[in-house]
């Protein structure tokens, strides 16, 4: 496993090279979402026209693990997953006010903190607002938002290379670390790794031990949306299995700051009305050339 360490500008060329740097984008982030399509480079609805006004130090770098291809397996199905590159830690406060030019309510502020009370649907607006910031296309394609924030006629296009949330299936495997335990530090002490138990709120991204892979707070710190739509898990093989295509509830992945230990292994799952936000839960993103 190996780590990316990118700019925004540099985004497409560095993830495509593997191991390139571009230089930070001087100034601060202008973003309007106009009202979702997938965004071609160069097209009428590309952010090339905003791409001169990004902030350097809240957006000029994520770190990036690329997950090669990967099977996941539950009872008798196996699901194939491609190769995607996931961000090492949550979509921090600081990160997200820049992009988005607002911050909700958090229940304990500070900028390197994991944000939270955050809904599916402005976390799906995020990744689209940072996928046009790269120069990227948009995953989540709609007609309009309604006055709770709902996106009518949302479509997810995983085919275009985009920041979106992960599947189900990504995260968990994410989550594991390569590893087949409980959790993902086996029988070493819980609070070494993940942030939980607590009542102050969540606390500042990467504070605690990895897993294996690289990855920070895929236990406890804030829960974390995915893209799936809750049902049980289909009793056939699937490549790339995105959930199924409508439902009432989102699915909810790693567990909180004030969960118990038992809540935060890779393989709970909790669902959630994606109009829901909460001070335990927030996001992180990846990044993938579609499938």
């Amino acid at each position: 496993m190996w780590n990316l360490k990118l700019l925004l500008l540099g985004l497409p060329f560095a993830l495509a090279a593997c191991t390139a740097t571009g230089d930070p984008i001087e100034g601060k982030p202008v973003y309007t979402d106009d009202g979702g399509g997938s965004a071609k480079p160069g097209s009428k609805n590309s952010s090339s026209s905003q791409r001169s006004d990004v902030d350097p130090v809240v957006l000029g770098k994520f770190d990036w693990v690329k997950i090669p291809s990967s099977t996941i397996t539950r009872g008798v199905s196996a699901f194939g997953v491609n190769s995607f590159s996931i961000a090492t830690t949550e979509v921090t406060q600081e990160i997200y006010e820049s992009v988005m030019g607002n911050l909700p309510k958090q229940h304990k502020e500070g900028g390197k903190r994991a944000v939270s009370n955050v809904n599916w649907f402005y976390a799906a607006l995020f990744c689209n607002a940072y996928s046009k910031l790269a120069g990227l296309d948009t995953a989540y394609v709609y007609k309009s938002i309604t006055s709770d924030s709902a996106l009518v006629g949302l479509k997810i296009d995983y085919s275009v290379a985009s920041v979106r949330l992960p599947t189900e299936n990504e995260w968990e495997i994410a989550a594991h670390g390569g590893t087949t335990t409980t959790y993902y530090w086996d029988t070493d002490v819980a609070s070494k790794y993940a942030y939980y138990g607590q009542s102050t709120g969540p606390d500042e991204v990467a504070k605690k031990l990895p897993n294996a892979f690289g990855l920070y707070d895929m236990a406890g710190n804030v829960a974390e949306w995915v893209n799936d739509w809750y049902d049980v898990y289909p009793k056939k093989k699937s490549d790339n299995y995105s959930g199924p295509s409508d439902g009432d509830y989102r699915v909810v992945r790693g567990g909180g700051w004030s969960d118990k230990v038992s809540d935060i292994a890779p393989k709970e799952r909790e669902k959630l009305d994606p109009v829901t936000s909460k001070a335990t839960l927030g996001f992180r993103l990846v990044y993938s050339t579609g499938f």
